[in-house]
């Protein structure tokens, strides 16, 4: 796929906490309609880079732009505004609203309704509860969603809420989407669902840029990969290069003689494979 115009650029950001430099000095791109993965060990500091570029976090250093327009440190109301949305490791959905008003909760930065609207359910409130309603249903489509959509979101399967949190981000007509660890706790099949999924919303030209720890489907699925190692990038790179990149394995595997080398890239070569096994790096 030909690339597109640069969307997001992250400059020599850093974050601390604590005296513990949680990202040191992170430098990389994403373009339109591309699907980029950050991977990385545990604790190399991906989600605390997620933060930094959706403003739960302000950073130390560093710059974060989006389409041309310099976000770093803003609300992050104001980043989500812009064209930026994303999901969580573990769920933010209301458990106590219906599949289609946790939809909705994602359109609040877009309805034009005041407080008068609501109150006197003007025209303009009904023209935007119609709008809703319909965009509603039709990204509850494109996720697959087929439960019943009235029901409380604490009664669906986890793998159908995580569709659910999915559509809600989409919702927001976001330019790029962040997944943090979309596929933990899927099965292989809603893994498989997964990855067309991701396919499908970066042929809508959103860029996808996600965490996982599932190399198969990282493998698969990336057209670039992004690899932290204690908040700093060791590589980027395609996952050709980044499969077989000695400092990727060294990280991931402390590979210190000949024998653990040939083992990680055993390993990292089944994950190009797409097996059935989730390698956790």
């Amino acid at each position: 796929m030909s690339k597109g115009k640069v969307l997001l650029e992250v400059r020599d950001m850093a974050v601390s906490f604590g005296g513990v430099r949680a990202v040191d000095g992170l430098t990389f791109s994403v373009h339109e309609g591309e699907v980029l993965s950050v991977i990385g060990p545990n604790g190399a500091g991906k989600t605390s880079a997620f933060n930094c570029i959706t403003g739960f976090y302000k950073p130390s250093r560093g710059s974060v732009t989006f389409d041309g327009t310099d976000i770093t440190g803003k609300r992050p109301a104001v980043i989500a505004a812009s064209g930026i949305a994303r999901t969580f490791q573990n769920l933010r959905l209301f458990g106590d609203l219906t599949v289609l008003d946790n939809v909705r909760a994602g359109m609040h930065v877009r309805i034009r309704q005041n407080f008068l609207d609501a109150m006197l359910h003007t025209p303009r409130y009904w023209r935007g509860e119609d709008t809703a309603a319909e965009e509603t249903h039709r990204w509850l489509d494109f996720v697959g969603m087929a439960y019943d959509r009235t029901t409380q979101i604490r009664n669906l399967p986890y793998g159908e809420q995580r569709r659910v949190e999915i559509a809600r981000a989409l919702a927001r007509r976001p330019r790029m989407l962040l997944l943090d660890e979309p596929a933990a706790g899927l099965n292989h099949g809603e893994k498989d669902q997964l990855l067309d999924l991701m396919r499908r919303i970066a042929a809508l030209g959103i860029a996808v840029v996600l965490i996982e720890h599932d190399m198969g489907l990282v493998m698969e699925v990336s057209e670039r990969i992004v690899v932290l190692s204690y908040g700093r990038e060791i590589a980027d790179g395609t996952p050709a290069a980044i499969r077989s990149n000695p400092a990727v394995i060294e990280a991931y595997l402390g590979a210190e003689d000949e024998e653990t080398r040939a083992e990680a890239e055993r390993i990292a070569a089944e994950a190009g494979s797409r097996g059935t096994a989730e390698v956790e790096w």
